[in-house]
């Protein structure tokens, strides 16, 4: 694991961590205040689909991940393979899909936050360590069913992971609308996987349909399971049947008021319904529920606002599982 990259902003610093992975790199950007105490929960943070890390940071400081980090949280933002800084980029003959995200990257970015803290803690005498150490997840859109998929088909990762935020993520898209139609039913259920046909994988940067390019694989396995079961393509595995036993953390499921298609509020709560969680929130972002705004489906994260609005929030709801332990 090496780090690269090395750069302060304002009272946070950012670095590029790359772990291997097949025959390439995971990058994992870590965000560290300014007193960085390894012994506090860390938060690890996932893009969803035609995305990368950068919608939970900027070099500037901007984003909830440096929001957080400047609140006192050392924070790790993922991009999967073959988008951001990951390596090799989705091309034509790039044959990952989400199986392989929910299967093998979670796991292993997330031991290898487990490990590096563990190690950091163990070296930093004065501090003791909470046993054991977990992970806060948190992710934006198509993030939060990858994360929820690798929660419930792992048991360990439900010991190790504290908790699960989420903005506008659904599993499932069954609201009904002209908007709807003409973005998942014909742009992404008909349209994009021709252009991935063609091309070998979805160019969303070059279309400017998205932050980062989607793999064909991806593209055609997120399709069936917004359409149908939550059944992993390449094993089979029943993903709705180990959410019904999983041992969920507490989750929180954050909507907002305009995101009328890709984060629709009752898509949202279908999931939450659909999971099982047992210890959980729900968060509409809207006017009528006192915030600024009735956001969208990436302005909850971007808009300049967020940091005054509900950005606050969040940081209370994350400090609030430290301040649990130190009670105890």
């Amino acid at each position: 694991m090496t780090q690269l990259a090395q750069g302060s902003i304002s009272t946070i610093s950012q670095s590029s961590i790359y772990l291997p992975y097949r025959d390439g790199q995971l990058h994992l950007r870590q965000l560290l205040p300014a007193a960085p105490d390894f012994s506090k929960t860390p938060i690890l943070m996932l893009h969803g689909a035609m995305s990368n890390g950068r919608v939970f940071y900027s070099q500037s400081g901007r984003g909830l991940g440096c929001y957080l980090a400047k609140a006192g949280f050392v924070v790790y933002v993922l991009d999967t393979a073959g988008r951001g800084l990951s390596l090799p980029k989705i091309d034509r003959d790039f044959t990952l899909g989400q199986g392989e995200v929910i299967r093998e990257q979670l796991p292993l970015v997330q031991q290898a936050i487990l490990d590096l803290h563990q190690k950091v803690c163990q070296e930093q005498t004065t501090r003791k360590a909470v046993a054991p150490l977990q992970v806060h997840w948190c992710a934006h859109s198509w993030g939060g069913v990858l994360m929820a998929s690798s929660l419930a088909r792992y048991p360990d990762l439900q010991q190790s992971v504290r908790s699960l935020l989420t903005f506008g993520s659904k599993r499932t898209i069954r609201v009904k609308s002209f908007k709807k139609w003409l973005m998942v039913d014909v742009f992404w259920n008909r349209l994009a996987p021709g252009l991935a046909m063609g091309q070998g994988y979805l160019a969303a940067d070059k279309l400017r349909i998205g932050m980062d390019n989607e793999s064909r694989a991806s593209l055609v396995q997120s399709i069936d399971w917004v359409r149908g079961d939550w059944i992993d393509h390449d094993d089979g595995f029943d993903y709705a049947k180990a959410a019904k036993r999983a041992h969920w953390p507490p989750a929180w499921f954050i909507s907002g008021q305009n995101d009328t298609v890709l984060g629709h509020p009752e898509d949202v709560a279908d999931m939450v319904v659909e999971c099982g969680f047992k210890r959980v929130k729900s968060t509409l972002l809207s006017k009528d529920n006192g915030f600024k705004h009735d956001y969208g489906h990436a302005d909850m994260l971007t808009h300049l606002d967020a940091t005054s609005d509900h950005f606050p929030k969040i940081r209370d709801w994350y400090l609030s599982f430290d301040l649990a332990v130190l009670n105890n």
